[in-house]
């Protein structure tokens, strides 16, 4: 289907370049029927082709012969037929144009609608961006929601994943697959649309964890209660990394690189333990031996964090164990435990 769609933008195109050289043509015929056989001056003649080929209906410079008025007349009726493909063949392409649009948004709509468990993304401007970035360099799937046509065509020349629309629109969200999403980034500019987004998408899936950008400190209880996972204030922690780059250099450039996973040696990664009950300790997993990985923490239920666990260590389903490894070892990790 896309070949043909592609080929038959193509066959309209060399059309539109077909009438222009027909009418390009037929004027420089005419000036030099004009010229050369009636003796017209080159203005003259380029006067009496453009009324005669737009069939404006003035009146003759001078007094036209017999053959005159045939040549006159057989180039009104090739301006005629001429005029007729070229609009006739512009109409087809802009409705060519339209289909392929259309064509191109059912093409996506059938993709994200295939999606599980993947990440909406709502705003596509520095913090949606850089997230955009960051789920892509781990190869998670992901949707973007914008309402700006240059940025939707941006989307669309990189391959991304788009809806264009409102993020605090309902069908927006579900057009989005927001029903069988995971995760849901809300990065909107203003702390209302996110308050409004948050609440709209746990409606919509009461599972969905949402992470929402707060750009006053007053917005984050109310994004709480709206229903935000994790409320994050981008100045906030810009500032704090700033200081803290200050206080402890080497430590933040460290830990910096343990979470750049694109340009670091270094990566973290968390295992799930959902769908794994038959695991009882950490040694059960045996990271180290399948994967090379080196087991740092493990999240327990209520939120808490166990730094650098014994191997014995009971752990539960609903716990999450975090793991370092290099770029090879966590590659190794995510195919043991299909990440």
């Amino acid at each position: 289907m896309s070949k043909n769609v592609d080929h038959q933008n193509e066959y309209l195109r060399s059309g539109l370049w077909k009438s222009l050289m027909l009418i390009s043509v037929l004027i420089l015929i005419g000036i030099s029927g004009y010229y050369f056989f009636f003796g017209y001056s080159i203005i003259d003649a380029f006067y009496m082709t453009i009324i005669t080929v737009g069939t404006v209906g003035f009146g003759e410079v001078s007094p036209l012969n017999d053959f005159g008025k045939i040549f006159t007349s057989l180039l009104i009726l090739f301006s005629i037929f001429i005029f007729a493909y070229a609009v006739t063949t512009i109409s087809a392409y802009l409705v060519s144009i339209n289909s392929i649009l259309d064509y191109k948004k059912r093409k996506m709509q059938q993709k994200i609608n295939t999606l599980k468990n993947h990440v909406i993304i709502c705003g596509y401007g520095r913090n949606g961006k850089q997230a955009a970035v960051k789920l892509r360099s781990y190869n998670r799937q992901f949707v973007i929601i914008e309402q700006k046509k240059e940025i939707i065509e941006i989307l669309n020349q990189e391959g991304i994943l788009n809806i264009e629309g409102n993020a605090t629109d309902d069908e927006t969200l579900i057009k989005a697959g927001i029903s069988h999403a995971s995760f849901l980034i809300t990065s909107l500019p203003s702390d209302s649309d996110n308050v409004f987004i948050t609440l709209t998408a746990k409606q919509l899936n009461s599972k969905l964890s949402i992470y929402s950008r707060a750009s006053e400190e007053s917005s984050l209880k109310k994004l709480k209660i709206a229903g935000a996972d994790h409320v994050i204030m981008p100045d906030k922690i810009g500032g704090d990394h700033m200081a803290s780059l200050i206080v402890a250099p080497d430590l933040i450039e460290f830990l910096d690189n343990l979470s750049a996973s694109t340009a670091g040696t270094m990566n973290v990664q968390e295992i799930m333990l959902t769908n794994l009950p038959q695991i009882k300790t950490i040694r059960d997993l045996h990271i180290r031996e399948n994967t090379g990985c080196t087991v740092i923490g493990y999240k327990m239920e209520n939120g808490e964090y166990i730094v650098n666990p014994d191997i014995d260590f009971q752990v539960k389903t609903d716990g999450r164990i975090i793991v370092l490894g290099n770029t090879v070892q966590i590659k190794n990790l995510n195919k043991v435990f299909g990440l």
